[in-house]
Protein backbone atom coordinates (compact mmCIF):
# COMPACT_ATOMS: atom_id res chain seq x y z
CA UNK A 1 0.00 0.00 0.00
CA UNK A 2 3.11 1.96 -0.48
CA UNK A 3 1.92 5.56 -1.82
CA UNK A 4 -1.63 5.56 -0.67
CA UNK A 5 -3.24 6.57 2.18
CA UNK A 6 -3.03 4.06 5.20
CA UNK A 7 -6.81 3.29 6.36
CA UNK A 8 -7.78 4.37 9.79
CA UNK A 9 -8.47 1.00 11.26
CA UNK A 10 -9.77 1.43 14.98
CA UNK A 11 -9.77 -1.84 17.18
CA UNK A 12 -12.12 -1.97 20.13
CA UNK A 13 -9.78 -4.68 22.41
CA UNK A 14 -6.43 -5.28 23.55
CA UNK A 15 -4.61 -8.26 21.26
CA UNK A 16 -1.57 -9.99 20.77
CA UNK A 17 1.85 -7.53 20.90
CA UNK A 18 2.40 -9.06 17.51
CA UNK A 19 -1.16 -8.60 16.36
CA UNK A 20 -1.13 -4.62 16.79
CA UNK A 21 2.37 -4.18 16.14
CA UNK A 22 2.23 -5.65 12.10
CA UNK A 23 -1.65 -3.82 12.34
CA UNK A 24 0.48 -0.06 13.28
CA UNK A 25 3.21 -1.28 10.25
CA UNK A 26 0.41 -1.51 7.75
CA UNK A 27 -2.61 0.68 8.58
CA UNK A 28 -3.04 3.95 10.83
CA UNK A 29 -4.48 1.46 13.65
CA UNK A 30 -5.67 2.97 17.21
CA UNK A 31 -4.81 0.50 19.67
CA UNK A 32 -7.06 0.19 22.90
CA UNK A 33 -3.71 -0.13 25.30
CA UNK A 34 -6.23 -0.11 28.47
CA UNK A 35 -8.19 -3.05 26.48
CA UNK A 36 -11.30 -1.68 28.29
CA UNK A 37 -14.71 -2.58 26.47
CA UNK A 38 -15.76 0.65 24.25
CA UNK A 39 -18.79 2.29 25.90
CA UNK A 40 -21.85 2.85 22.87
CA UNK A 41 -20.68 6.59 22.69
CA UNK A 42 -17.01 5.51 21.98
CA UNK A 43 -18.47 3.07 19.76
CA UNK A 44 -20.25 5.50 17.44
CA UNK A 45 -16.98 7.79 17.33
CA UNK A 46 -15.77 4.75 15.87
CA UNK A 47 -17.64 4.38 13.55
CA UNK A 48 -17.99 7.98 12.29
CA UNK A 49 -14.18 7.98 11.61
CA UNK A 50 -13.24 4.87 11.17
CA UNK A 51 -12.28 3.39 7.46
CA UNK A 52 -12.26 -0.12 9.44
CA UNK A 53 -13.93 -1.23 12.36
CA UNK A 54 -12.11 -4.21 14.40
CA UNK A 55 -14.51 -5.34 17.20
CA UNK A 56 -14.75 -8.54 19.00
CA UNK A 57 -17.68 -10.41 20.57
CA UNK A 58 -17.79 -7.77 23.40
CA UNK A 59 -18.93 -5.23 20.90
CA UNK A 60 -22.57 -5.28 19.99
CA UNK A 61 -22.86 -3.91 16.60
CA UNK A 62 -26.43 -3.27 16.20
CA UNK A 63 -28.26 -1.97 13.48
CA UNK A 64 -28.61 1.34 15.09
CA UNK A 65 -25.26 1.60 15.83
CA UNK A 66 -24.77 0.60 12.10
CA UNK A 67 -26.95 3.91 10.97
CA UNK A 68 -25.05 6.18 12.54
CA UNK A 69 -21.85 4.58 10.61
CA UNK A 70 -19.68 7.53 8.74
CA UNK A 71 -19.74 7.36 5.00
CA UNK A 72 -15.31 5.92 5.19
CA UNK A 73 -16.62 2.84 7.09
CA UNK A 74 -16.13 0.37 4.39
CA UNK A 75 -15.04 -2.95 6.41
CA UNK A 76 -16.25 -4.40 9.73
CA UNK A 77 -13.62 -7.12 10.08
CA UNK A 78 -14.47 -8.91 13.25
CA UNK A 79 -11.61 -10.67 15.32
CA UNK A 80 -13.50 -13.69 16.05
CA UNK A 81 -15.57 -16.76 14.42
CA UNK A 82 -19.19 -16.18 14.49
CA UNK A 83 -20.57 -12.58 13.64
CA UNK A 84 -23.53 -12.64 16.19
CA UNK A 85 -22.56 -9.77 17.75
CA UNK A 86 -22.92 -7.86 14.12
CA UNK A 87 -26.01 -7.23 12.28
CA UNK A 88 -24.90 -8.26 9.07
CA UNK A 89 -27.83 -7.61 7.13
CA UNK A 90 -28.10 -3.79 8.79
CA UNK A 91 -24.62 -3.32 6.87
CA UNK A 92 -24.73 -4.80 4.03
CA UNK A 93 -28.27 -2.70 3.34
CA UNK A 94 -25.53 0.38 4.72
CA UNK A 95 -22.95 -0.48 2.07
CA UNK A 96 -20.24 -2.11 4.55
CA UNK A 97 -18.33 -5.53 4.46
CA UNK A 98 -18.47 -7.74 7.29
CA UNK A 99 -15.21 -10.12 7.62
CA UNK A 100 -14.90 -12.73 10.28
CA UNK A 101 -11.72 -15.28 11.43
CA UNK A 102 -12.61 -18.86 10.74
CA UNK A 103 -11.26 -22.03 10.75
CA UNK A 104 -8.66 -21.00 13.01
CA UNK A 105 -9.63 -21.88 16.27
CA UNK A 106 -11.35 -25.46 15.66
CA UNK A 107 -8.89 -27.37 17.38
CA UNK A 108 -8.79 -25.12 20.35
CA UNK A 109 -12.47 -25.08 20.65
CA UNK A 110 -12.69 -28.86 20.19
CA UNK A 111 -9.41 -29.79 22.84
CA UNK A 112 -12.07 -27.61 25.54
CA UNK A 113 -14.98 -29.82 24.45
CA UNK A 114 -12.92 -32.50 25.44
CA UNK A 115 -11.76 -30.90 28.83
CA UNK A 116 -15.03 -30.49 29.86
CA UNK A 117 -16.60 -33.69 28.89
CA UNK A 118 -13.92 -35.48 31.11
CA UNK A 119 -13.61 -32.66 33.63
CA UNK A 120 -17.28 -33.40 34.49
CA UNK A 121 -18.41 -37.13 34.64
CA UNK A 122 -14.67 -37.37 36.44
CA UNK A 123 -15.56 -34.49 38.85
CA UNK A 124 -12.01 -33.21 38.06
CA UNK A 125 -12.82 -29.83 40.02
CA UNK A 126 -14.47 -31.08 43.06
CA UNK A 127 -11.05 -33.31 43.45
CA UNK A 128 -8.89 -30.18 42.75
CA UNK A 129 -10.86 -27.89 45.28
CA UNK A 130 -10.50 -30.80 48.09
CA UNK A 131 -6.71 -30.19 47.84
CA UNK A 132 -7.10 -26.58 48.12
CA UNK A 133 -8.94 -27.13 51.50
CA UNK A 134 -6.18 -27.49 53.84
CA UNK A 135 -6.64 -30.51 56.29
CA UNK A 136 -9.73 -32.04 54.48
CA UNK A 137 -8.44 -34.77 52.59
CA UNK A 138 -8.91 -37.90 54.26
CA UNK A 139 -6.99 -39.95 51.72
CA UNK A 140 -7.82 -42.37 49.27
CA UNK A 141 -10.93 -44.80 49.36
CA UNK A 142 -12.44 -47.24 47.43
CA UNK A 143 -15.79 -44.98 47.49
CA UNK A 144 -14.76 -41.87 47.68
CA UNK A 145 -15.35 -38.76 45.29
CA UNK A 146 -16.89 -41.85 42.50
CA UNK A 147 -17.10 -40.47 39.01
CA UNK A 148 -18.79 -41.74 35.57
CA UNK A 149 -16.22 -43.70 32.61
CA UNK A 150 -16.58 -41.89 29.54
CA UNK A 151 -15.43 -45.17 27.19
CA UNK A 152 -18.33 -46.67 25.69
CA UNK A 153 -20.84 -44.12 26.46
CA UNK A 154 -22.34 -42.58 23.56
CA UNK A 155 -21.91 -38.79 22.48
CA UNK A 156 -24.41 -36.91 20.32
CA UNK A 157 -22.59 -34.15 18.54
CA UNK A 158 -25.16 -31.04 17.60
CA UNK A 159 -23.50 -29.51 14.74
CA UNK A 160 -20.77 -31.70 12.88
CA UNK A 161 -19.15 -28.74 11.06
CA UNK A 162 -15.42 -28.52 11.28
CA UNK A 163 -15.30 -27.88 15.34
CA UNK A 164 -17.56 -31.16 15.52
CA UNK A 165 -15.81 -33.05 13.54
CA UNK A 166 -12.77 -32.24 15.77
CA UNK A 167 -14.38 -33.13 18.34
CA UNK A 168 -15.58 -36.61 17.32
CA UNK A 169 -12.05 -37.50 16.33
CA UNK A 170 -10.95 -36.49 20.04
CA UNK A 171 -13.67 -38.15 21.57
CA UNK A 172 -13.51 -41.41 18.99
CA UNK A 173 -9.95 -41.77 20.89
CA UNK A 174 -11.48 -41.92 23.90
CA UNK A 175 -13.59 -44.45 23.36
CA UNK A 176 -16.78 -42.65 22.85
CA UNK A 177 -19.44 -43.85 20.45
CA UNK A 178 -19.94 -40.83 17.98
CA UNK A 179 -23.15 -39.99 16.83
CA UNK A 180 -24.40 -36.11 15.55
CA UNK A 181 -27.56 -34.12 14.33
CA UNK A 182 -26.64 -31.34 11.51
CA UNK A 183 -28.60 -29.69 8.76
CA UNK A 184 -27.09 -32.33 6.26
CA UNK A 185 -25.60 -35.35 6.78
CA UNK A 186 -21.33 -35.30 6.25
CA UNK A 187 -19.28 -36.59 3.35
CA UNK A 188 -19.23 -40.79 3.49
CA UNK A 189 -15.53 -40.57 4.39
CA UNK A 190 -15.80 -38.76 7.48
CA UNK A 191 -18.78 -40.68 8.77
CA UNK A 192 -16.95 -43.92 7.56
CA UNK A 193 -13.38 -42.47 9.95
CA UNK A 194 -15.46 -41.80 12.47
CA UNK A 195 -17.69 -44.66 12.76
CA UNK A 196 -20.45 -42.04 13.25
CA UNK A 197 -24.48 -42.08 12.92
CA UNK A 198 -26.62 -39.65 12.04
CA UNK A 199 -29.56 -38.72 13.34
CA UNK A 200 -32.15 -36.60 10.88
CA UNK A 201 -34.38 -36.10 14.04
CA UNK A 202 -32.47 -34.26 17.14
CA UNK A 203 -35.14 -35.45 19.24
CA UNK A 204 -34.34 -38.62 18.75
CA UNK A 205 -30.32 -38.41 19.01
CA UNK A 206 -31.28 -36.54 22.41
CA UNK A 207 -33.18 -39.18 23.67
CA UNK A 208 -30.40 -41.67 23.70
CA UNK A 209 -27.32 -40.42 24.26
CA UNK A 210 -25.01 -40.23 27.69
CA UNK A 211 -22.95 -36.89 26.62
CA UNK A 212 -24.51 -33.67 24.44
CA UNK A 213 -21.61 -31.61 23.01
CA UNK A 214 -23.35 -28.26 21.51
CA UNK A 215 -21.23 -27.19 18.43
CA UNK A 216 -23.05 -25.50 16.24
CA UNK A 217 -23.67 -21.79 15.56
CA UNK A 218 -25.33 -19.27 16.62
CA UNK A 219 -28.41 -18.15 14.43
CA UNK A 220 -31.57 -17.35 14.64
CA UNK A 221 -32.68 -20.93 14.19
CA UNK A 222 -30.42 -22.13 17.00
CA UNK A 223 -31.72 -19.96 19.49
CA UNK A 224 -32.68 -21.97 22.20
CA UNK A 225 -32.18 -25.26 20.22
CA UNK A 226 -31.84 -27.06 23.20
CA UNK A 227 -35.20 -26.14 24.23
CA UNK A 228 -36.96 -26.83 27.82
CA UNK A 229 -38.88 -29.71 25.69
CA UNK A 230 -35.94 -31.08 23.99
CA UNK A 231 -34.01 -30.96 27.48
CA UNK A 232 -36.45 -33.32 28.91
CA UNK A 233 -36.06 -35.74 26.52
CA UNK A 234 -32.53 -36.51 28.00
CA UNK A 235 -31.76 -38.84 30.25
CA UNK A 236 -31.28 -38.17 33.73
CA UNK A 237 -27.36 -40.21 33.30
CA UNK A 238 -26.88 -37.27 30.86
CA UNK A 239 -24.51 -34.82 30.64
CA UNK A 240 -24.58 -31.79 28.62
CA UNK A 241 -21.10 -30.15 27.42
CA UNK A 242 -22.15 -26.25 25.62
CA UNK A 243 -18.59 -24.60 23.96
CA UNK A 244 -20.72 -23.09 21.67
CA UNK A 245 -22.41 -19.92 22.35
CA UNK A 246 -24.75 -20.04 25.27
CA UNK A 247 -28.27 -18.90 24.21
CA UNK A 248 -28.35 -22.66 21.98
CA UNK A 249 -29.62 -23.52 25.26
CA UNK A 250 -32.59 -22.56 27.63
CA UNK A 251 -30.26 -22.24 30.34
CA UNK A 252 -33.26 -21.55 33.01
CA UNK A 253 -34.97 -24.76 32.03
CA UNK A 254 -31.29 -26.19 32.35
CA UNK A 255 -30.30 -25.04 35.42
CA UNK A 256 -34.01 -26.27 36.84
CA UNK A 257 -33.24 -29.65 35.77
CA UNK A 258 -29.34 -29.89 37.53
CA UNK A 259 -31.33 -28.50 40.30
CA UNK A 260 -33.94 -31.27 39.84
CA UNK A 261 -31.37 -33.81 39.54
CA UNK A 262 -33.27 -34.68 35.97
CA UNK A 263 -29.70 -34.15 34.46
CA UNK A 264 -25.96 -35.68 35.84
CA UNK A 265 -24.18 -32.69 34.99
CA UNK A 266 -22.90 -30.04 32.72
CA UNK A 267 -19.84 -28.56 31.59
CA UNK A 268 -20.38 -25.05 30.26
CA UNK A 269 -17.66 -22.53 28.65
CA UNK A 270 -20.32 -19.84 27.64
CA UNK A 271 -23.59 -18.72 29.45
CA UNK A 272 -26.51 -16.98 27.53
CA UNK A 273 -26.44 -13.55 29.00
CA UNK A 274 -22.54 -13.75 29.51
CA UNK A 275 -20.54 -11.76 30.99
CA UNK A 276 -23.26 -12.35 33.33
CA UNK A 277 -23.50 -15.43 34.88
CA UNK A 278 -26.63 -16.42 36.68
CA UNK A 279 -25.94 -17.14 40.19
CA UNK A 280 -27.66 -20.36 40.47
CA UNK A 281 -25.13 -21.49 37.85
CA UNK A 282 -22.48 -20.37 40.50
CA UNK A 283 -24.28 -22.55 43.25
CA UNK A 284 -24.85 -25.28 41.60
CA UNK A 285 -20.83 -25.15 40.51
CA UNK A 286 -20.15 -25.17 44.30
CA UNK A 287 -22.03 -28.01 44.71
CA UNK A 288 -19.76 -30.15 41.87
CA UNK A 289 -22.70 -30.35 39.50
CA UNK A 290 -21.49 -27.89 37.08
CA UNK A 291 -18.57 -27.02 35.62
CA UNK A 292 -18.11 -23.91 34.25
CA UNK A 293 -15.36 -21.93 32.68
CA UNK A 294 -15.35 -18.31 31.44
CA UNK A 295 -15.04 -18.12 27.60
CA UNK A 296 -11.86 -19.72 27.64
CA UNK A 297 -12.65 -22.27 24.57
CA UNK A 298 -10.28 -20.45 21.92
CA UNK A 299 -7.98 -18.67 25.04
CA UNK A 300 -4.32 -19.93 23.19
CA UNK A 301 -1.55 -17.57 22.82
CA UNK A 302 -1.62 -19.75 18.90
CA UNK A 303 -4.98 -19.54 17.74
CA UNK A 304 -5.60 -15.26 19.06
CA UNK A 305 -2.50 -14.84 16.88
CA UNK A 306 -4.05 -16.96 13.44
CA UNK A 307 -7.33 -14.59 13.98
CA UNK A 308 -5.12 -11.55 14.04
CA UNK A 309 -3.96 -12.68 10.71
CA UNK A 310 -6.92 -13.44 9.37
CA UNK A 311 -8.41 -9.99 10.11
CA UNK A 312 -4.99 -8.39 8.43
CA UNK A 313 -5.36 -10.10 5.42
CA UNK A 314 -9.24 -9.57 5.18
CA UNK A 315 -8.36 -5.54 5.43
CA UNK A 316 -5.18 -6.05 3.17
CA UNK A 317 -7.45 -7.97 0.49
CA UNK A 318 -10.61 -5.20 0.72
CA UNK A 319 -8.24 -1.94 0.19
CA UNK A 320 -6.49 -3.74 -2.57
CA UNK A 321 -9.45 -3.80 -4.51
CA UNK A 322 -10.36 -7.65 -3.85
CA UNK A 323 -13.21 -9.27 -2.15
CA UNK A 324 -11.82 -10.29 1.22
CA UNK A 325 -11.48 -14.45 1.67
CA UNK A 326 -13.56 -14.64 4.75
CA UNK A 327 -16.13 -12.12 3.59
CA UNK A 328 -19.31 -12.94 5.48
CA UNK A 329 -23.31 -12.40 3.48
CA UNK A 330 -26.46 -12.11 5.04
CA UNK A 331 -28.36 -15.00 6.12
CA UNK A 332 -31.49 -15.65 3.22
CA UNK A 333 -34.63 -15.25 4.99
Amino acid sequence: MAGRKKPLVVITRKLPDQVETRMRELFDARLNVDDRPMAQPELVAAMREADVLVPTVTDRIDAALIEQAGVNLKLIANYGNGVDNIDVASAAKKGITVTNTPNVLNEDTADMTMALMLAVPRRLVEGADVLSEDGKWPGWSPTWMLGRRIWGKRLGIVGMGRIGTAVARRAKAFGLSIHYHNRKRVAPKIEDELEATYWESLDQMLARMDIISVNCPSTPATFHLLSARRLALLQPSAYVVNTARGDIIDEDALIRMLQDGKLAGAGLDVFEHEPAVSPKLLKLAAKGRVVILPHMGSATIEGRIDMGEKVIINIRTYFDGHRPPDRVLPLKV
